[in-house]
């Protein structure tokens, strides 16, 4: 099989290259989120609701989360051009308002035949405390027309 080439915008990336990201979260990213999907589940809204629940309080969507990972596929590792084709994500934690939290992904495999790359996927919190782990095979297509 042929090796891919002109597809990597960052160079072919390389088993156990990593790359991270951290962003403060708000009420306004709830906000922003449900404009888009239209979830408005009062745990991310009735903080009496929230309170009640196991979670204590309001969270943010699983999507606010597991966006700075789009992020870090799409700028930094693999870059530009890159898609997730599937995800397999738990989230044994919730993330609040006012929170930072820090996106990391870790190259786990990358195919020689086709621009196809596993990552390990991690958010944090800043005390340490994982709100997303799992794995996620991403696809990164030619931006540039001679490719």
């Amino acid at each position: 099989m042929a090796a891919v080439t002109g597809v990597w915008p960052n160079g072919r990336p390389e088993v156990g290259q990593r790359a991270r990201r951290s962003r403060h979260v708000s009420q306004r990213d709830i906000q922003l989120f449900t404009e888009l999907s239209g979830d408005r589940n009062p745990l991310h809204y009735d903080e009496e609701t929230a309170r009640a629940t196991r979670f204590g309080g309001i969270i943010l969507q699983g999507g606010v989360t597991s966006a700075i990972l789009n992020a870090i596929v799409a700028e930094d590792l693999p870059g530009p051009g890159t898609v997730f084709l599937e995800v397999n994500w738990s989230f044994p934690a919730p993330v609040r308002p006012g929170d930072v939290i820090t996106g990391g992904v870790e190259v786990l495999n990358v195919r020689e035949d086709k621009p196809l790359t596993e990552l390990r996927t991690r958010v944090v919190l800043a005390d340490g405390t994982v709100v997303l782990e799992g794995v996620a095979t991403c696809y990164t297509v030619a931006l540039s027309p001679e490719a």
